[in-house]
């Protein structure tokens, strides 16, 4: 199932310098949390099928399922969270890392969750959420590296 709108952006950098103009706009955090919102609503469609066990991210209080596809030359992710601001946090990774190359998601720090100020707005358990899901996405990227 490789039905991805995934990338947006030519390059991993672009897409971080996007999410940046765009939560630009927004003058408070309630607008930018209504733009994460509005962002995990346009999530592709998620099987029924992937929300397993074997798919559940560990590390997060919401239900988060990734599936990762692909080889070194081109991961696409898909994923999908049971909680609203938690599928928008999965939208910005995701237009940041899936349809890239291992090697380019292994170069791109994710510069985005700082300068948007996003890292002084989540709970801790949406930190520690969103670490997990970058460190999954990370992780499947070193994998499928060749040895």
């Amino acid at each position: 199932m490789t039905n991805t709108p995934f990338p947006h952006e030519p390059s991993a950098a672009d897409a971080q310098a996007a999410i940046a103009d765009e939560f630009g706009f927004f003058g408070d955090w309630s607008e930018r949390y209504q733009y994460l919102i509005d962002l995990g609503r346009k999530l592709p469609e998620f099987p029924d099928a992937w929300k397993t066990e074997e798919h559940r991210l560990q590390g997060c209080q919401s239900l988060v399922w990734i599936v990762a596809e692909g080889d070194a030359g081109r991961l696409d992710f898909h994923s999908i969270s049971d909680s609203a601001i938690v599928s928008g946090l999965v939208y910005l990774a995701l237009r940041v890392y899936s349809g890239r190359s291992a090697a380019e998601i292994i170069a791109t720090e994710p510069d985005y969750i700082a300068s948007i100020g996003l890292s002084k707005h989540l709970s801790p358990t949406r930190s520690n959420g969103l670490a997990a899901l970058l460190a999954f996405i990370r992780e499947r990227a070193r994998a499928a590296l060749p040895e």
